[in-house]
């Protein structure tokens, strides 16, 4: 068991069947019983718009990676005050909600329920228990619609659900429990993304070098005219981007094509459908039944818009690519191309800091100058590079992996403790817990870009 924590000594059946069983002293109650829907409306629309995320829970607005153009008043939109569970009805299915800390303001359409006795349920077990996987299926089961992409949790719904609920004082030890060993994960993942990242910036330096310079030292160098490029090689060109490749832009189908069912075409349609590292698999999130432009298999996607915007992801299938993606054939060596590309990635990046909407023109990507050596040489420097870089990827996966392992680590255990499996009452104590150690379980920040790689991974206001 994990920290040598043991199960309780008496179980009784649960109503939920994917929960089994609970705790005998726990009880066990539909939500209407803890919570009430309420409607209180912002006059002016000036408190702290909050986001509500199924990575996060309900965090500020201000603290996020959200690309979303400001509405010009939010009055009208609905206040949350400390201790509300505030649920997108829209995506609650993957369990996108959460217990607010701060008062603020909401998108209208999200459901906002408020405790009817503040003692009943510790606002931080009721986030960390109602955000676990098995609640997030339960969602799926009670919310409806037309298709799974538009699957909506009513209110009534939601509040005949029922919640297992420990004692209030064992609430605060599973909470204090928690936070504790929180507090060790973080740092560990801290770490490592910081190892990432200088790994990362050592395998840029290798890149850059290569794609711009060549491997062969001692051949003339001349101006390219460009300030990225820098001085290359005298006998290479520097051809704008459209001259080197075909590009294919995308186009989206009229939205009642779209679907989840895994019915016709994959569906490509912006950075929501891209994995955390380059050139991963891209995950197949929507299909289309009336495909309009389409991306061939080895063809490099390109982002146009939003904050991944430049990122890059290899094509392995023939798909639909909507507005929000490019698809870039290269006439030469792939291998250099994605080189090269990852290259303009960091120059097309540096360029957009500081942007609330980053997004690239068709015309803006047309005129990226694109070096253009011999096709013998391209293939010596993916060569050269690949070698040089093999160790450093290895050391990357690794640390990308133990990332992964620690947070499913994390991930049962909350949901061992907040569902009854596993009884933490004489660790907590042991270990001298108390009311201090409180605080509402938050994943870790992520990284640039990571929560738009999952459809409605950052849900914000007018995201209905």
């Amino acid at each position: 068991m994990a920290h040598g924590l043991k199960p309780y000594p008496e179980y009784k059946r649960s109503r939920l069947r994917w929960l089994g069983t609970i705790p005998a002293h726990w009880e066990e109650k539909r939500a209407k019983y803890f919570f009430r829907e309420v409607d209180e409306r912002s006059p002016t629309g000036a408190e702290e718009i909050l986001s509500v995320s199924h990575v996060t829970g309900v965090t500020p607005r201000s603290q996020k990676n959200v690309t979303m153009f400001m509405a010009e008043s939010y009055a009208g939109h609905k206040l949350c005050r400390p201790g509300d569970l505030v649920i997108n009805t829209m995506w609650a299915w993957m369990a996108a909600l959460g217990v607010a800390k701060q008062t603020g303001i909401v998108s209208p359409s999200y459901g906002v329920y408020r405790p009817l006795d503040g003692d009943a349920l510790v606002p931080e077990y009721a986030d960390a228990m109602l955000r676990t996987k098995p609640y997030e299926s339960e969602y799926i089961c009670r919310s409806t619609g037309i298709r799974g992409s538009r699957l909506r949790l009513y209110p009534d719904k939601f509040l005949d659900l029922p919640i297992a609920c420990p004692p209030h004082e064992e609430q605060r030890q599973i909470v204090a429990f928690l936070s504790s060993k929180d507090r060790d994960v973080r740092p560990f993942i801290r770490h490592k993304r910081r190892l990432i990242e200088l790994l990362n910036e050592q395998k840029q330096a290798i890149i850059h070098r290569a794609v711009t310079c060549g491997v062969n030292s001692g051949v003339p160098l001349m101006p390219s005219g460009v300030d990225w490029l820098g001085e290359v090689p005298a006998h290479w060109k520097a051809w704008r981007l459209k001259f080197a490749v075909k590009i294919i832009y995308g186009s989206s189908p009229h939205e009642s094509t779209y679907n989840t069912d895994g019915q016709g075409t994959v569906l490509i349609n912006g950075p929501d459908e891209y994995s955390v590292e380059d050139f991963g698999e891209t995950r197949s999130i929507k299909w289309t039944t009336a495909p309009v432009r389409f991306a061939p298999k080895g063809s490099l996607l390109f982002c146009l818009r939003g904050s991944t915007t430049g990122r890059l992801n290899v094509c392995h299938a023939d798909v639909s690519i909507g507005r929000g993606v490019a698809a870039l054939v290269p006439a030469g060596d792939e291998a250099f191309f994605r080189y090269a590309m990852m290259d303009l990635r960091q120059q097309v990046r540096a360029s957009f800091r500081g942007s609330t909407f980053p997004s690239i023109t068709s015309q803006q990507l047309d005129n990226y100058r694109f070096p253009n050596p011999p096709r013998d040489e391209q293939e010596e420097i993916a060569h050269h590079i690949a070698r040089q870089t093999e160790g450093l990827d290895s050391a990357i996966g690794r640390a990308y992996r133990e990332i992964d392992l620690i947070r499913e680590y994390r991930t049962r255990l909350i949901t061992d403790i907040v569902t009854g499996k596993l009884d933490v009452r004489h660790a907590a104590t042991s270990a001298g817990l108390v009311a201090d150690d409180l605080e509402l379980l938050e994943a870790e920040p992520e990284p640039e870009g990571a929560e738009e790689l999952a459809a409605a991974e950052e849900v914000a206001i007018g995201d209905d």
